[in-house]
């Protein structure tokens, strides 16, 4: 069903079987954004939820990031994006890709449901800003939503270094709200459990990564559809049949 181009509307239906993911995310770079930044933060901040997570990674010595050091490391990982919760969300992206325009398939788990959501990324950092404690060197990126997903926003990463006391963080800023769900199921079901969701997800972010910094997977390849699945290392499923896919499940 899924291997030829198909309408929207099918690729909204549940299905017990797994969509063919290569051409999910190749119809990814058909989609938009799927809200107004215009009238999103820091322009409008009425009922979207604001979210800054930070953890300490480490320390260099002060100055710029070292070549091989805990920056480097983990700005490779947050490229990879080798730090999520595989029980919670997964992700497929066509390999090699640039950063920026980068379209990125996440796979929403929960219970036995598979929320296929499509996110794009949008801004590559690498700059020095002011910061608490004087100039910070920040690199990441930043993604927001496509047409389709549960959630409208922006989600930051950054890898923060402190140029004078070489303290380095793993942040993450956000901005987002629920987007508009016609299926009944799927928004009584994120208005209960969203939230909560979203926030383990944050949490479960910034340990993972400072978990696998110290000994960070080989660089994720690309697998014979040239889709990169990650996070690497991913256990398969217990009882996949039992899985239900929602491909773009916002709409």
């Amino acid at each position: 069903m899924y291997g030829v181009p198909v309408p929207r509307e099918i690729h909204r239906s549940p299905a017990l079987n797994a969509p063919d993911l290569a051409a999910v995310v190749d119809d990814l770079a058909t989609r938009s954004v799927n809200y107004d930044e215009a009238l999103a933060p820091p322009h409008v901040t009425d009922g979207w939820h604001q979210d800054r997570w930070t953890v300490v990674l480490g320390h260099e010595a002060p100055g710029e990031p070292e070549p091989d050091g805990i920056v480097a490391a983990a700005d490779a990982l947050v490229n990879g994006y080798e730090f999520t919760d595989p029980a919670l969300l997964r992700a497929a992206y066509r390999h090699p890709a640039d950063v920026v325009g980068r379209d990125m398939l996440l796979q929403g788990r929960f219970a036995m449901f598979r929320f296929h959501m499509g996110v794009r990324i949008t801004a590559e950092l690498d700059e020095v800003r002011a910061g608490a404690d004087g100039p910070e060197r920040v690199v990441g990126w930043a993604y927001q939503t496509l047409d389709g997903h549960l959630e409208q926003g922006r989600l930051t990463y950054e890898i923060v270094k402190d140029l004078t006391t070489g303290r380095v963080e793993f942040r993450i800023d956000a901005y987002s709200r629920r987007s508009e769900i016609r299926n009944p199921l799927f928004r009584a079901g994120f208005s209960m459990f969203g939230r909560h969701t979203q926030l383990r997800f944050y949490r479960a972010a910034l340990a993972r990564l400072a978990d696998r910094l110290p000994h960070p997977p080989d660089p994720p390849a690309p697998d014979a559809d040239g889709l990169v699945r990650v996070p690497t290392g991913a256990p398969p499923d217990r009882a996949t049949w039992a899985e239900i896919h929602v491909v773009h499940p916002g709409r």
